[in-house]
């Protein structure tokens, strides 16, 4: 499922924020959050290196920002535009602050949250459920990761 068009320039300033975290080792993840008149109002990159913090999750930090631009914790209307399918943790951010839509460019076998391992956001236990479009610019969004992991690999 790709979305290039609608999405793809809003991917491209969340691959902007992954690359910023390879400055300090951090997973190259990044989010942007959009919102409803078409504006970013927060965005995040991974900072559990930087910060010693072991929720400092692009998607965490995105949201936290635009919930202070908004003056709400109330998300509605917003998307959340991600390089990497959300974990648990940041699948469940996702469902707290209320996002309608999630946009993610690399799906995660491994840890996703959000449609590969677990489907939170769509959860039909959950009070709130999410719209997940995925795909956008995966190849881009997977490339970094791939690259990322396979530096990692040879320096041990």
């Amino acid at each position: 499922m790709h979305h290039d068009g609608r999405y793809g320039w809003a991917m491209d300033l969340a691959l902007d924020e992954a690359r910023l975290a390879l400055r300090t080792g951090d997973v190259p993840v990044g989010a942007v959050v959009v919102g409803p008149d078409g504006t970013v109002v927060g965005r995040g990159h991974n900072a559990r290196e930087a910060t010693g913090d072991p929720t400092a999750h692009a998607e965490v930090i995105a949201l936290r920002e635009a919930a202070t631009a908004v003056g709400e914790w109330r998300l509605e209307g917003c998307t959340l535009v991600v390089t990497l399918e959300p974990c648990a943790m940041c699948a469940g951010a996702v469902l707290l602050a209320r996002v309608p839509r999630l946009v993610l460019g690399a799906w995660d076998d491994k840890a996703g949250a959000t449609g590969s391992v677990w489907d939170i956001v769509r959860d039909r236990r959950m009070n709130h459920r999410v719209e997940v479009l995925g795909g956008v610019q995966e190849e881009e969004c997977a490339g970094l990761l791939r690259d990322f992991f396979a530096g990692h690999r040879q320096e041990r």
